[in-house]
């Protein structure tokens, strides 16, 4: 996991760094601390698009998460959630994965449908995608 922490008053490693030691003994963490250059923060979201929640399931193996990324990145498709989980049972796992991802107006959706098409069939899982409704408060 990834956690990037702003501080107001400790800003530096050497400050903020003990602040997880009880964390680290409890949980039997490993934490790692280092501070951002500024070219590596990003202050607003640089890229826009309609988010989708992207769904595929299937017998569990090796590539699936390779598969899908891949080809979402070749399309600079951005991918904001990715969570995984087996499901079943031990003689008979399915692997589930859903992905939140934000889709470029550029992207081809009919393209993009052909593309899962060809995962379906290469690596034996089922991909579904569908918009998210978003609200503004």
């Amino acid at each position: 996991m990834i956690l990037v922490v702003f501080h107001q008053k400790m800003t530096k490693v050497s400050e903020i760094s003990p602040a997880f030691e009880e964390v680290r003994g409890r949980m039997g963490l490993m934490v790692t601390i280092h501070s951002l250059k500024e070219e590596e923060v990003v202050h607003e979201k640089s890229f826009a698009g309609q988010p989708h929640i992207i769904s595929v399931y299937g017998a569990d193996r090796p590539g699936i998460v390779y598969s899908v990324a891949r080809e979402l990145a070749a399309r600079k498709i951005n991918i904001t959630d990715l969570n995984t989980q087996v499901v079943g049972s031990k003689e008979r796992p399915v692997y589930v994965m859903v992905i939140e991802a934000d889709i470029p107006e550029s992207v081809d959706m009919k393209e993009l449908e052909v593309v899962f098409e060809k995962i379906k069939k290469e690596i034996g899982v089922s991909i579904s995608i569908r918009p998210i409704e978003t609200v503004e408060l």
